[in-house]
């Protein structure tokens, strides 16, 4: 997605379509399998949900099906699973129970993740055999009261003394914080100074040290988790249970985030698949004015949508899994895209599922309406789906943005600076001259290509423009990066769908493949009309008026207009 931010479409990386190992395809399907029993025989998410609390006897259960390992490399006593296989059984999970999933993402896709990317031999030798196992089970502790996208604004404090440090402060919000013997904390490392960054280092602590926490939160969805406030105080940790470099724990935090959302995505995926089943269940049973609700058309138009977005969402997480797993180090912006466009995808998909479903969707003996409350989550959990568009357009226009920079340096310097204008000159021209090509997809698929194309330039060209027009304004610009992040989120869909629909071709024929064709052109349809409007918005929008109608219903205190 950086490349595409200066218009140049990287193929290697989108074709051809990542598939896992034959191997690993035989050990998920036995786990699936194992996991499919295990929940019917034992596990009542109604129950769960009611009581706010998974019995203990369930989490043993699934920590004896290898569910808390399934990350953690063999030689440690885990599965050892790629990311794409651990992306599945999370998907899996998600469709099967939003706690349960939850719980155990939170062990796994953050809790521990620190620990696997940062910690030394001798940690990982210390902790992750006991969390391969579930003995110990890990969380994830970064948000404050006062702290919660912005990072910077922690005021938990480790203080170095006597060859470690010592720990105060709280966290809120803490999933797993309740039976949590493992946390990765993160703590200011320098004095509070007004304009000054603060130097945050990642800690592993044991709540042995000390740690406390107060009751489980009352939630609106995914009741049977355990989320509390988690305090410090003078908790002692060795100066070798630092992860990664003192000072450096927002790298922590932000690599271990993108993992985390790849696993949330998979989640979504999940659970869309889940009430589409139980829509298309309610299309057949449920009958009006003679005939079966599914053969009106405007339910036949709710359920394409919700199969095109449930294929998109499930082909650009896999698509990303895929690159993970190939070795590609920086997949920060494709992990967010997926995260936001998985957990807003889901929550229209829940939504909808609902509305077929009537009368009895809004009832609690029925589990839509349980479904919906978990759905909501995901907008919120792992960055804000707000902060994460403004994430995704400023880390995107950070290269075409600091090349800008450079070529004007350049310009002022001209003869050191002849190179770099050779090259800039040369991608200029290129997108002049014409746009960039797709050349790996199906013939099929050129109408959807095409539209990748164009939007992909489309992409370029505006972000060079906004940032020629803002500078380094353009941080505080955030209705265009809302437009812009929006753009690279149905590109980045498209692009899944048209790889993964090239593949099902190559391997079943055109007819053979006939459902994910149709499939890609009707989200590709949709997405087309979504982009030509935030094309146009960029010079035609009511951006000011929008701030300026909010700014006065702030001094009103809400809501000002009344009819008497």
């Amino acid at each position: 997605m950086k490349s595409l931010f200066f218009g140049v479409i990287d193929e290697s990386l989108i074709f051809p379509w990542p598939e896992p190992a034959a191997a690993e395809v035989d050990t998920l399907h036995a786990l699936l399998d194992g996991v499919r029993r295990y929940f019917h025989l034992w596990v009542d998410s109604a129950a769960i949900d009611r009581e706010q609390r998974i019995p203990d006897e369930v989490l043993s259960g699934l920590k004896q099906l290898g569910l808390f390992g399934m990350l953690v490399p063999q030689q440690y006593g885990g599965a050892g699973l790629s990311q794409t296989g651990y992306a599945r059984v999370m998907q899996e999970l998600g469709s099967l129970d939003s706690s349960i999933a939850v719980t155990i993402g939170a062990h796994q896709s953050i809790g521990l993740k620190a620990l696997l990317l940062f910690g030394t031999p001798e940690l990982k030798e210390r902790y992750l055999p006991r969390l391969a196992t579930g003995e110990t089970v890990a969380a994830f502790a970064l948000t404050e009261p006062g702290a919660g996208s912005d990072a910077a604004a922690i005021a938990t404090r480790a203080e170095p003394r006597d060859g470690g440090y010592v720990l105060n402060g709280s966290k809120i919000w803490i999933t797993n914080g309740g039976f949590a013997g493992l946390f990765t904390v993160f703590a200011r490392t320098s004095p509070a100074e007004d304009g000054v960054k603060p130097k945050i280092t990642a800690f592993l602590v044991e709540r042995g040290w000390g740690v406390k926490n107060g009751p489980n939160e009352h939630k609106l969805g995914i009741r049977g988790s355990s989320t509390t406030e988690v305090f410090f105080e003078d908790v002692r940790v060795p100066e070798s249970n630092v992860l990664g470099e003192p000072g450096r724990g927002f790298k922590v935090a932000m690599e271990v985030l993108n993992s985390g959302r790849l696993g949330l995505a998979a989640g979504a995926v999940g659970l869309c698949k889940r009430v589409i089943g139980l829509a298309v269940e309610r299309c057949r049973d449920r009958r009006a004015f003679g005939r079966p609700i599914g053969e009106f058309g405007l339910v036949k138009d709710k359920i394409a949508s919700m199969m095109a977005d449930t294929w998109a969402l499930e082909s650009m997480t896999y698509l990303t899994t895929g690159i993970v797993d190939a070795g590609v180090g920086d997949f920060s912006v494709e992990s967010a895209i997926c995260k936001v466009f998985g957990s807003e995808a889901c929550w229209r998909v829940v939504n909808e599922s609902l509305q077929i479903a009537a009368g009895i969707g809004y009832m609690a003996e029925y589990p839509y309406e349980r479904l919906l409350r978990d759905a909501r989550i995901n907008l919120i959990f792992e960055g804000t789906n707000e902060i994460l568009r403004a994430f995704i357009a400023l880390s995107g226009m950070q290269g075409p943005g600091r090349e800008l920079a450079d070529v004007a340096r350049a310009m002022r310097e001209p003869i050191k600076g002849f190179g770099l204008l050779s090259d800039f000159a040369i991608r200029r021209a290129r997108t002049v001259l014409g746009r960039e090509r797709m050349t790996r997809h199906h013939p099929v698929l050129n109408r959807e290509a095409v539209v990748f194309e164009e939007y992909t330039q489309e992409l370029a060209s505006g972000a060079e423009k906004v940032l020629r027009k803002h500078g380094r304004d353009i941080a505080e610009m955030q209705y265009t990066q809302k437009r812009t992040a929006e753009m690279a989120m149905d590109l980045y869909a498209i692009a899944a769908c048209i790889s993964r629909t090239t593949r099902a071709i190559e391997k079943r024929g055109e007819e053979g493949a006939r459902r994910e064709i149709d499939l890609t052109s009707i989200f590709v349809s949709a997405a087309e009309r979504r982009l030509e409007q935030l094309v146009k918005a960029v010079d035609k929008n009511d951006d000011e008026l929008r701030k300026a109608v909010a700014s006065k219903t702030y001094v009103d205190g809400g809501y000002p207009f009344d009819v008497l």
